[in-house]
């Protein structure tokens, strides 16, 4: 397997250093592309394209800086030709591929040595300038000095046209050597992405510029592939934004009502404008190229509306949405907009704005969060609004599944919030001992607590508490997202974090992480255990979670959608526990199915040709 990464576009400024590590000339190129290569004698070099000319700079002492690599920003000092590269408004996923690739190589070269400026001479080669090859497992293992096998040697770091000999090589390789070759444990460089070939579809269409909506039932990783996509976009010009806080804390970014700095919305179309033509708020819409937006479903017809109207006259762009490319994700089948009981539900898809700014829609079909047949069958069922027999008495027969594993209780899943503060303050209330309080703090006074945070800003916590993660800390120990325990001790110093015994029997010491939020002008830093009182959580704030083990109460279900979304938490059938099931719980909206149906989503070898974007 490789990796190619050996170019950015990105904004770089060229920096003169002096003696004494002062800056004495620095020059700025935005936009512009960065290309690794070798020359004529196989040495790395770094091309910066600028302008009329070209930029070339040997690669041999050089410092890398990439502290801040996550907001798209490095710096690459050539110690032996006293400059730096300052790069910023990298996509970066791409910065990271590309720094890796750069230490890579020159670390190969430096072990197999470099040309003395005397042999050069003697040479009289012709100037050149080659793209450096992919970063393959062979180029790490050297680079490391570790033994390299037979299988790493078609990983070469040669031209195309010696790369496609040997791909043709190992495809006539006896079928036994194929299969050990594709079971080499791979460093995670290699494998960063972990993208199934759909989920690679969207993004080829992202990078390609194109407005799009993916759907896909609950546990196909949109959300995850929505990360995938902030890493593949310019930080400065995208914005990450949900229907929610919690979802907008999933994917790093901030809620949509946020960003477009119009209210609720509500009021005329000329009053949203004046808001948005804040100065604060003009700066985002105005630096904007690509908007994300997640958990689409909840998103009234006439807030899309009139973000697009507002859009459009604020940076005085009369294409859709102003000329920003919109990416949007969800599921209409899951929650709706809130709206007044007496309101019919207005879905985006249902307005003028949609019909002018999506242009390919797609599904994603593979389903990662639950793996057994039977159950992944009752909630594509479920999802549809469909609930015959022999669903009923499977979701029915659930009651009887045991409430403990392993002296933690199944999470209970509630309609409304009022019933989960009422069984979680209940249930900690009769645990005997102190209780210890933890704080979050943030760095801006300007947010309001818990509007982006999925963590309660007061944090109460006795011995015997069930809590759930809220992060994911380590994916190989099952340390993630919605993985539930029960708090068995407290440190003895200052602090006392709590150590945190899990479903699995790992014991855990949990310490405060950082939340990061960012839009245009701040960084908003939350800080707190993550960690949440598990006893009980709503089916809203459960949205994107896996739970283990979890009881749910479907007797107040008020939305269409409602029962799937609770339904879809358990990662199987044997963790699932329903205390009133009955079929009338189950619904689906009718536009949100003809919608569907429309586009052809539930017949995947209908959807629109996506061949232009392979």
């Amino acid at each position: 397997m490789a990796l190619e990464c050996q170019s950015l576009i990105c904004w770089v400024s060229v920096q003169e250093i002096s003696a004494l590590g002062n800056v004495v000339k620095s020059v700025q190129y935005k936009n512009t592309t960065l290309s690794l290569g070798r020359d004529e004698y196989n040495e790395i070099i770094l091309k910066l394209f600028a302008g009329k000319r070209d930029l070339t700079y040997m690669l041999r002492n050089i410092q890398v800086h990439k502290k801040f690599f996550k907001d798209g920003k490095a710096t690459i000092k050539v110690l032996d030709q006293n400059l730096q590269l300052m790069l910023s408004n990298c996509p970066p996923d791409k910065l990271v591929l590309f720094l890796k690739t750069m230490m890579t190589k020159l670390e190969c070269k430096k072990k197999s040595g470099f040309i003395s400026n005397r042999e050069k001479m003697k040479t009289g080669l012709k100037r050149s300038f080659e793209e450096i090859s992919p970063l393959t497992l062979k180029d790490l293992k050297f680079a490391k000095g570790l033994p390299i096998n037979d299988t790493d040697k078609c990983l070469d770091s040669t031209p195309k046209s010696k790369r496609k000999h040997c791909e043709r090589d190992k495809e006539n390789q006896p079928q036994m050597k194929q299969h050990r070759e594709i079971q080499l444990s791979q460093p995670r460089i290699l494998q960063p992405f972990k993208l199934t070939k759909e989920q690679r579809k969207v993004l080829d269409i992202v990078t390609c510029g194109e407005n799009v909506f993916f759907t896909g039932s609950a546990g196909t990783g949109k959300s995850f592939l929505l990360r995938r996509i902030i890493g593949a976009l310019p930080p400065d010009h995208t914005f990450a934004t949900a229907s929610t806080g919690v979802a907008a804390c999933y994917i790093g970014g901030i809620t949509l009502h946020a960003f477009a700095g119009i209210g609720s919305g509500n009021g005329p179309l000329e009053q949203c404008v004046q808001l948005a033509n804040r100065p604060s708020v003009k700066q985002n819409w105005m630096k904007c190229h690509h908007l994300i937006i997640d958990e689409v479903s909840m998103v009234h017809r006439d807030y899309f509306d009139k973000l697009e109207a507002v859009a459009r006259l604020i940076r005085r762009n009369d294409k859709p949405f102003g000329g920003i490319q919109v990416i949007v994700s969800g599921d209409f089948l899951q929650l709706p907009p809130v709206t007044k009981k007496s309101d019919k539900k207005k879905f985006c898809f249902q307005s003028p704005a949609w019909r002018k700014c999506i242009n390919i829609n797609l599904e994603l079909t593979e389903i990662k969060r639950q793996d057994d047949p039977k159950f992944i069958d009752i909630l594509q069922n479920i999802r549809k609004g469909m609930c015959p027999k022999y669903i009923n008495d499977a979701l029915q027969n659930t009651v009887n599944s045991h409430s403990q594993q392993n002296g933690i209780e199944a999470t209970r899943l509630c309609t409304h919030k009022d019933d989960v503060n009422y069984i979680n303050l209940n249930q900690l209330a009769k645990l005997k001992g102190d209780c210890r309080v933890f704080t979050a703090t943030c760095n801006s006074e300007y947010v309001s607590e818990g509007d982006h945070c999925p963590v309660e800003p007061k944090l109460k916590l006795k011995i015997g508490t069930q809590v759930m993660l809220t992060k994911n800390l380590d994916l190989q120990r099952g340390l993630v997202n919605g993985a539930r325990g029960v708090v068995c001790s407290f440190d003895k110093g200052s602090e006392g974090w709590p150590h945190v015994k899990f479903l699995s029997g790992t014991v855990e010491c949990i310490r405060p992480l950082r939340w990061v939020i960012k839009s245009s002008s701040v960084v908003t830093v939350w800080k707190q255990l993550p960690l949440k009182l598990a006893w009980a959580i709503s089916i809203h704030k459960s949205q994107g979670m896996t739970l283990d083990f979890v009881e749910i109460s479907l007797s107040r279900v008020f939305e269409a959608g409602q029962a799937y979304v609770a339904l879809s938490r358990a990662k199987s059938l044997k963790g699932l526990r329903v205390l009133d099931f009955d079929h009338s719980c189950v619904r689906a909206d009718p536009d949100v199915l003809n919608f569907y149906n429309r586009l052809k989503i539930f017949h995947p070898t209908e959807q629109t040709s996506l061949d232009n974007f392979s």
